[in-house]
């Protein structure tokens, strides 16, 4: 019985997750539920699975959490606050633990589950992106498990030999990051000036949170994801390739020197690569339909459009940059998109933004958190500079 943490157990990835758990009773519990500030939502959550510990990471909305749960007759320990969903991340309560929350918020519990020796399935892209030795490291004192549930990342991990090997000695030439597109594949940049956040977020294939369905819409996306594969699977940035796939059948590949390219498919639904992850190395129903392969329209593989999505070009820039630019990436990005969602931001501007940071702050080496963090919130301020002169 794996006891399971959820850090961001109310957005779309915790849901998923609470249902694969909720169709194997025998196998999984969610011990730990952690939110960050809907506390109807996570009481809810609470009366369905009944944790042993419910975290808001608000700590204004602890009294609204604990009275939630009594009313509700729920019996369970209560806590708030960043330093206690690190805690509970960490903790007895769980020997498993989802990390989704979004952001760069979710750094630090993360990194706490790493070094707790935590069978760790990242969902939180922004953390290894952020801080990718740190986290590697992090493993490496823990001991634990570390297995990615971004679907593309997790079809990379069925498709090499024993999940994360040593590329050069598997004899893998490249990894091959699948993209939908998002919901502006094909438009130009003139088509793309008077963009709402309303449409950024209407993506064509998969049920997403809006920041990170904007980013998608972007590319950046894709462009965390190819930072995340290389620190992930050790792979240098030349042997990252990414391709547009519209129908998000073909959820990534790996080429390998003997002309073989293997593949992993699937109907596009989060269930399977949690499911995968939660298992492994076993198998288990996620109740996701199967595919119908004969049904399929044809298969469809495009290069991306850079000129257009810049921002997958500036993930690469900054990978190549090395030392903390994938960081001031990740911070200037999160600004930008947050002011295009409230209306403060072209969506054209969101690389502009992101690409003004970059050349403002030169990539400095990676030495520990504290650093890592000073130098997030440098980043953050000078991308809100770079919004007042653009507003």
């Amino acid at each position: 019985m794996r006891q399971v943490g959820v850090l961001g157990a109310t957005g779309s990835i915790g849901g998923s997750t609470l249902d694969v758990i909720a169709r194997h009773p025998e196998r999984f519990r969610a011990s730990v539920l952690v939110a960050h500030r809907q506390v109807d939502a996570l009481v809810a959550l609470c009366v369905t699975h009944r944790p042993d510990l419910a975290v808001i990471a608000d700590p204004a909305l602890e009294p609204a959490l604990a009275k939630g749960l009594a009313a509700a007759g729920v019996h369970c320990a209560v806590a708030s606050g960043s330093q206690a969903v690190a805690e509970a991340a960490a903790g007895p309560l769980c020997d498993t633990v989802v990390a989704a929350i979004v952001g760069a918020a979710g750094l630090e519990s993360t990194l706490a589950a790493a070094r707790a020796g935590k069978r760790l399935l990242l969902a939180n892209k922004e953390s290894i992106v952020m801080a990718g030795p740190l986290l590697l490291a992090a493993l490496d004192e823990g001991g634990g498990e570390l297995i990615p549930v971004d679907s593309e990342h997790n079809a990379i991990f069925q498709c090499l030999p024993g999940g994360r090997p040593d590329l050069a000695t598997s004899g893998v030439r490249r990894l091959i990051l699948t993209a939908s597109g998002g919901p502006f594949r094909g438009r130009s940049r003139a088509e793309l000036a008077q963009i709402t956040p309303n449409q950024a977020c209407a993506h064509p294939n998969w049920v997403m949170g809006r920041k990170i369905s904007v980013d998608s819409a972007t590319l950046m996306n894709k462009g965390l994801e190819v930072i995340e594969a290389h620190h992930l699977f050790g792979a240098p940035a030349d042997a990252i390739e990414v391709l547009v796939h519209p129908q998000s059948l073909v959820h990534s590949m790996v080429d390998y020197l003997d002309g073989s390219v293997l593949a992993q498919l699937g109907n596009p639904d989060m269930r399977t690569a949690i499911g995968h992850a939660l298992a492994w190395p076993e198998r288990i129903d996620t109740a996701v339909a199967p595919l119908d392969l004969a049904a399929l329209a044809p298969l469809q593989f495009e290069r991306p459009d850079t000129d257009t999505f810049r921002c997958l070009a500036l993930a690469f820039q900054a990978l190549r940059a090395g030392g903390d630019a994938p960081a001031i990436l990740n911070a200037a990005n999160e600004v930008a998109v947050e002011a295009f969602l409230g209306g403060a931001l072209g969506f054209l501007d969101i690389a502009n933004v992101v690409e003004s940071v970059l050349a403002e702050l030169p990539a400095e080496a990676v030495v520990d958190v504290q650093t890592l963090v000073d130098r997030d919130r440098v980043a953050r301020a000078a991308a809100r500079r770079v919004l007042r002169h653009a507003c």
